[in-house]
């Protein structure tokens, strides 16, 4: 069923997700419930609608919980676990978001150099409205994966925030120096910019 959702229809993902989810869940592999919880945390990230919000974080909760019933020392599942925390967030309720960070929290401060760790801090950072820790994570990422533009638009966007347009203009403009040519990102960065000044 998986297959045919991926394949044959377009804006299939949800069906596609769910039923790559319940095949790992019989399958009972590290790698497929991994896989299908990270198919459910990437689509938590665009997702408004709250039911359907819910229920991916839900699923990717799940399926990264029985990834470390298999290998609890894998941190990028921690890692994972607490993202969905984060994402999944109804309204952004600051005691899920807490607790997401503190899951991932775990994994950072035993190795800092955790870029996942980092930026999914980041992004915590943004959601809680903590602002200078979001800037500090995601400055690490970037000093370690320059080319890293999700990290560098997260940047812009949380100086957006801040209110400080000068830096905001600042990373949007090295979004775009990543991206490269025309895009459709790359006019949503100038309209944003234009915003800005």
């Amino acid at each position: 069923m998986a297959s045919f959702w991926k394949d044959s229809v377009s804006d299939g993902f949800l069906l596609y997700a769910y039923y790559t989810g319940e095949a790992a869940k019989l399958e009972k592999s590290e790698k497929s419930l991994t896989f299908a919880a990270q198919l459910f945390l990437q689509g938590l990230r665009g997702q408004d609608d709250p039911a359907l919000k819910g229920w991916m974080a839900t699923d990717a909760k799940q399926l990264f919980e029985k990834a470390l019933e298999l290998n609890p020392n894998n941190d990028s599942s921690k890692v994972g676990l607490g993202a969905s925390y984060i994402f999944g967030s109804s309204a952004g309720s600051p005691m899920e978001v807490m607790q997401g960070i503190q899951r991932i929290l775990e994994v950072a401060r035993r190795d800092s150099t955790n870029m996942y760790a980092q930026l999914m801090l980041g992004w915590g950072g943004l959601v809680s409205g903590q602002f200078d820790k979001a800037i500090e994570r995601l400055t690490t990422v970037v000093q370690h994966q320059p080319a890293n533009i999700e990290a560098i638009l997260l940047l812009a966007e949380v100086h957006q925030q801040r209110g400080n347009k000068t830096d905001a203009i600042r990373w949007y403009e090295a979004a775009k120096k990543q991206l490269g040519g025309q895009n459709e990102m790359v006019k949503e960065i100038d309209a944003r910019i234009k915003s800005l000044r």
